[in-house]
């Protein structure tokens, strides 16, 4: 009888050749990982950047292969220093690697739009999501109880002190979710690589961590005979830049903004009008969303919209016109007739009122503020001459997803380990580069129209309805 295969090889586009065991692989099997395969790791970007269709499933395989690169740098450096570091043995490690190949299965396509800028749903990494993923009632979760690190899992992927969970070291959770991690490592290089964008950091970085025995964090040393190591440092420095950069040009493309808010606007009509239920999302991939809506968006049970306009801000006359606004966003979504810039209230020209907009217009609970204003524009348009056209805001958080430098350094003159960020006052890249990614927040107005006039009007209507805001942008 031939014995069962104890490891398999996949090839991957960005690492080569990926080293998978036969316990990983049963995970990787279940429905609720292979449905990642459907879940692009970019949402919308691929409108953009037409390379960009690779998903989370090769992701979670990534980063299951950056983590145990880090613990191979980890245990090296402890042999080094063995009196002041830790190590992570073998069992851990098999730990650590199921805990990140399952890390986004709770992700559900153009997610961050619909939990971070919407609001309608908790985020993918709250317990209740992690705990439905992974179930002992489904196949991944079933399966983690069988390897018998089911709650360990768990622990990793779930905030410290989460009840009933065991207590984990703090390097686990940080090998995957920190700063400069196993995830963000892997998935620089793969965006990258997929929108074809030459952006890289040199991988000689993966060798510098370590983990302090006296915390227990991860950590970077960036000392050497109280000096600063400037080339550690720079490292350090450029992943954070190229994580910048990518916000910059793909995260926050005002394209990709614009294509993930029409399909937040869709799933949050449905939701509110069409019947749709939240858990019906979690189980969806890309190409099984806009069918979805469609059908939720078309013909409404009247027991749907009972009380949720009363409960939304939305009137009852209102609700057939917010179904055919999300009609007219699916077609437009299927043809790639994106929405176009109408305003942009760009964070340099609005400092001062900021915290203003969002009170105003940020998730969560603020839908009926948002669906106000965009009544209000459509109203006076129509009585400025012109078709009240579907117009949409848009208003993300204030950090815009941005992780402060919170991986740990061993810095000159500091006693013991501390958060990189700690330093931005002797580090001016540092500083500059938080500032500057705080600067990419920007309140928008999309409308669907690319008339000039329809846009200047509806530009002039907003500063009327926001007259301490200052928009920029003057469409052709």
């Amino acid at each position: 009888m031939n014995e069962p295969r104890r490891y398999s090889v996949v090839r991957d586009p960005v690492h080569g050749d990926l080293y998978l065991s036969s316990e990983e692989m049963a995970l990787l099997d279940t429905p609720q990982m292979q449905r990642l395969r459907g879940v692009r790791q970019l949402g919308t970007a691929y409108l953009v950047y037409p390379g960009a269709q690779h998903t989370r499933f090769e992701h979670s395989l990534g980063t299951a292969h950056v983590a145990s690169r880090l613990i191979a740098a980890i245990n090296q450096n402890r042999k080094l220093r063995p009196e002041g570091l830790l190590g992570i043995a073998e069992d851990e490690e098999r730990i650590l690697r199921a805990a990140a190949l399952v890390h986004d299965v709770t992700h559900i396509p153009s997610g961050h739009n619909i939990e971070d800028v919407r609001g309608i749903m908790e985020r993918h990494d709250t317990a209740p999501r992690y705990l439905h993923a992974l179930d002992e009632g489904n196949e991944l979760g079933a399966q983690l109880a069988r390897m018998g690190i089911r709650r360990e899992v768990l622990a990793v992927l779930l905030p410290e002190g989460t009840p009933g969970l065991p207590a984990v070291p703090a390097c686990w959770r940080e090998l995957l979710s920190d700063t400069i991690c196993a995830d963000l490592l892997d998935y620089l290089k793969r965006d990258a690589y997929f929108t074809g964008l030459n952006l890289a950091y040199d991988e000689r970085v993966l060798s510098y961590f370590m983990v302090d025995r006296a915390s227990g964090h991860l950590f970077v040393e960036v000392e050497k005979r109280g000096l600063v190591r400037e080339d550690i440092l720079s490292e350090l420095l450029r992943v954070l830049e190229a994580r910048y950069i990518f916000s910059e040009r793909v995260y926050y493309h005002h394209a990709k903004v614009a294509a993930g808010a029409m399909v937040a606007q869709v799933v949050e009509t449905a939701l509110l009008h069409g019947g749709l239920r939240h858990e019906q999302l979690f189980d969806l991939t890309d190409a099984e969303l806009l069918p979805l809506l469609e059908r939720h968006v078309a013909a409404p049970t009247a027991a749907s919209t009972i009380g949720r306009g009363e409960l939304f801000g939305t009137l009852p006359g209102d609700v057939a016109q917010e179904l055919a606004r999300a009609r007219e966003l699916v077609t437009r979504l299927k043809s790639r007739r994106l929405l176009k810039r109408a305003c942009v209230w760009p964070l340099y020209a609005n400092r001062a009122v900021q915290q203003e907009l969002l009170d105003r217009f940020f998730a969560p609970g603020k839908a009926a503020d948002r669906q106000a204003f965009e009544r209000e524009v459509r109203l006076r348009l129509r009585r400025a001459g012109h078709d009240a056209v579907l117009v949409q805001l848009y208003c993300p958080s204030r950090k815009m997803q941005l992780k402060e430098a919170q991986t740990h350094v061993r810095f000159p003159g500091a006693a013991g380990i501390q958060p990189l960020a700690s330093f931005a006052d002797r580090l001016p890249r540092l500083a500059d580069l938080e500032r500057s990614y705080r600067d990419l927040w920007k309140l928008y107005l999309f409308a669907a129209s690319e008339d000039p006039a329809v846009l200047a009007a509806i530009a002039n209507i907003a500063a009327e309805l926001l007259p301490n805001a200052v928009n920029v942008y003057q469409p052709r």
